[in-house]
């Protein structure tokens, strides 16, 4: 197969998908949103297998990685309506940590251009150890950096998802077409060398 093969693309396309993924898994983990974690490292394991079944010739982990494709954009457009807030939805939630921390974005603090204040907590009525955190100047904000990310994803996706449905066609005819005998038609290879028999009772 030659280079420009829709396999040695969806190989590449793969490729690019983990390298996202992975950049992707590494700010969610500095801000440590639980879910977006998650969701990547499930991600991860399906284009690995995506992937794998590419270069070995099986269509149905490509399948796999077909089917969720699918599921992938329709959670990155969640993620795109969240941190836009549509539908209800406010980026201000612990939603992404599963309500079990206070963290939010790792971009909101560290964007473009942000200058971070540290402001400690006012002595009087407050028993925790919080710090207070001041965020000004920034060229691009948080969310908007948190939908280019989703929508990368869901770019990838997309043209993952097209290239997968070809290289499966592309096996499956494959897998049709080929002849396990070494050639020759199975059907008159056998009616040449069997020789029938009438059964007398």
């Amino acid at each position: 197969m030659g280079c420009c093969t829709g396999r040695c693309s969806l190989i590449c396309l793969c490729a690019l998908q983990l390298l996202s993924a992975l950049e992707r898994q590494i700010f969610d983990f500095l801000g440590f949103q639980w879910a977006p974690i998650l969701g990547n490292f499930l991600h991860i394991i399906v284009v690995i297998l995506g992937l794998f079944g590419t270069i070995q010739y099986r269509p149905r982990y490509i399948v796999v990685y077909t089917v969720w494709t699918a599921l992938w954009v329709t959670w990155n457009v969640f993620i795109i309506c969240f941190y836009l807030e549509v539908g209800g939805l406010s980026k201000d939630t612990d939603l992404m940590t599963f309500n079990i921390s206070v963290h939010r974005s790792w971009w909101r603090e560290h964007g473009p251009g942000c200058v971070r204040r540290v402001l400690p907590p006012s002595a009087h009525g407050m028993m925790d150890d919080y710090t207070y955190v001041s965020v000004t100047g920034c060229i691009v904000d948080f969310q908007y950096l948190e939908v280019i990310h989703s929508a990368v994803q869901i770019l990838l996706s997309l043209v993952g998802f097209v290239y997968a449905c070809y290289v499966i066609s592309i096996f499956m005819e494959e897998e049709d077409t080929f002849d396990f005998i070494g050639g020759l038609d199975a059907h008159s290879y056998y009616q040449d060398h069997v020789e029938l028999k009438p059964v007398n009772l």
